[in-house]
């Protein structure tokens, strides 16, 4: 049985019909509700009772009303991260971006010894660099119009061809000429650091949608890469006495390892977590991009100031996420959607967003900078140019590899949560400028510098290493924290810009540095002492 009655709103007659409820079924009147146009707005539910039975006990005295249920509320729960292997895959990222130019700038007794009397670590330095921030603007460019996956993948290729190139042709066959060998190293690190800076700055973004720990693994795995690459190049050059053979062997290892990161990534993004955390952050853009108009359902959250282009925050586009089983929720049937072009976002509109996230996140943009700035101005140029006479050649492969490990224990230290302000840790950051004097009076004056004893670039490399690891890797974790999801691909990216501009300006100072150093490398080495694989006291 029906009974009907009206009411009149704004001209218009609104008809509620109340229907006699039937076995195994709720009451429910319709709500209607007049929208900011002055339409009819009609709110429909068709709730189980046994639902609700089972909604109220596990939730207490709490019950939703006014709910189209489409799906049960735990069918996708948030899934985790078991036994620590995605946080493992991201460590193994951040060694894939950056062990082949360790590996390239680690051989450095190896380097000594083909290129004599030149300034070719210097010159990798800055060629990494220069090349590695063209391409971080490029990557930062073209953000919305390539995907991740394909920039990542795109980024592994142009990282392992150099490696293979160099260790077969140059080191293996030494098919070149000393000015020709010279060239394609060279052009062989503008190679890597295309493809390896491409790589790193898509996968902060890639990182930045998931959570924060992930983007502090990738960091981790950064240092990770010199900490291994050190430690390969101890081993070889210990065990096999002649330079060529322990250099190909050297870099064989470097090639395995960054296959070895290749095919990881790709199982990785595959997985339930990956895809899960990655289509919540993007599932707002997928919706403003549908290029066809329809007439779908919408959910809304309030019966007034409706938001049209209100997306559902889900696992995918096309699944409701349990959040519209709050109070007052409704669906709407008849809301048809913009009309969206299908076009690549226009140059206004991409600097606007970017605005945005620079507003948000200036100080840690600085102090990232900042950082990365004080320490490629003496990281790897100035230590590698440190020499003793007891110890030989093997004293810059001992400062780097302290610097490396005590960098991989600083980003373990930066996993400590603590909310630091941005303009705290920009202070902090800049306080590491006393590192420069330091190093430079290991070196100068020329013959016999102040610090003369090799404990003290060790013991510097290790303060700078850690204050690196930490100070470089908190600005970038929190940072993507600090924008709503859909903004934190660009953030990391965005993040990346600072950090490369940093290594940039830090290279071309280094250069300054290099002038101290070069005049003093000769006065105590003998050509059997300079090129020799172990301390003459060993």
């Amino acid at each position: 049985m029906e009974r009907e009655h009206g009411t009149w709103n704004g001209g218009k007659q609104v008809v509620k019909k109340n229907m006699k409820p039937t076995k195994g079924d709720c009451y429910r009147e319709l709500s209607p509700t007049v929208n900011l146009e002055g339409n009819v707005v009609m709110s429909f539910s068709f709730d189980s009772c046994q639902l609700e039975e089972e909604e109220l006990q596990g939730r207490g005295s709490q019950q939703a009303q006014g709910i189209l249920t489409l799906m049960e509320p735990d069918a996708n729960p948030e899934p985790q991260d078991q036994y620590h292997g995605i946080y493992f895959a991201m460590l193994l990222a951040g060694v894939g971006f950056l062990l082949p130019y360790n590996s390239f700038i680690t051989d450095v007794d190896y380097l000594h010894q083909k290129f004599p009397g030149t300034s070719i670590v210097f010159d990798m330095s800055l060629t990494y660099i220069l090349v590695a921030l063209a391409a971080v603007v490029l990557n930062n460019a073209t953000v919305e119009l390539l995907t991740t996956h394909m920039r990542i993948t795109a980024g592994y290729i142009f990282a392992l061809g150099p490696l293979i190139f160099i260790g077969i042709c140059d080191i293996w066959l030494e098919l070149f000429t000393f000015k020709q060998s010279y060239a394609i190293n060279l052009f062989a690190v503008g190679v890597v650091a295309f493809g390896c800076t491409v790589q790193q700055s898509s996968f902060y973004g890639y990182t930045g949608m998931l959570p924060k720990r992930y983007t502090q693994g990738v960091m981790t795995g950064e240092s990770t890469a010199g900490v291994i690459i050190s430690l390969s190049r101890i081993f070889t050059k210990l065990l096999l006495p002649d330079e060529k053979e322990s250099t190909i062997i050297f870099f064989l290892i470097s090639i395995f390892l960054e296959l070895m990161c290749f095919v990881l990534h790709l199982l990785v993004r595959r997985t339930r977590f990956v895809q899960y955390y990655t289509n919540k952050a993007l599932v707002k853009n997928s919706c403003r991009n549908r290029s066809e108009p329809s007439f779908r359902y919408k959910v809304h959250h309030s019966t007034y100031g409706e938001d049209e282009n209100r997306c559902p925050s889900a696992e995918n586009s096309m699944e409701l996420q349990t959040d519209v089983t709050t109070r007052g929720t409704y669906i709407r049937f008849d809301v048809p959607e913009h009309k969206v072009k299908s076009s690549w976002p226009n140059l206004r509109d991409m600097m606007f967003h970017r605005y945005l996230v620079l507003r948000v996140i200036w100080a840690y943009m600085l102090s990232i900078s900042v950082t990365y700035f004080i320490t490629l101005c003496l990281f790897p140029g100035l230590e590698s140019e440190i020499r003793n006479c007891t110890m030989g050649e093997w004293l810059p492969i001992l400062i780097m590899a302290i610097f490396n490990l005590s960098d991989f224990v600083g980003k373990i230290l930066a996993a400590v949560p603590y909310e630091w302000r941005g303009s705290n840790l920009l202070i902090c950051s800049s306080m590491r400028v006393v590192f420069i004097p330091l190093f430079i009076m290991c070196v100068y004056p020329s013959g016999k510098p102040t610090f003369s004893h090799p404990a003290w670039p060790c013991i510097f490399s290790l303060l700078m290493g850690i204050t690196n690891g930490y100070f470089g890797s908190v600005p970038m974790i929190l940072a993507s924290g600090l924008v709503v999801p859909e903004q934190r691909e660009l953030a990391g990216n965005t993040m990346t810009v600072s950090y490369m501009t940093g290594l940039t300006l830090g290279s071309a100072v280094a250069y300054f540095a290099y002038n101290l150093a070069s005049t003093s490398q000769n006065i105590c080495f003998h050509s059997e002492i300079y090129n020799s694989s172990l301390p003459p006291d060993i």
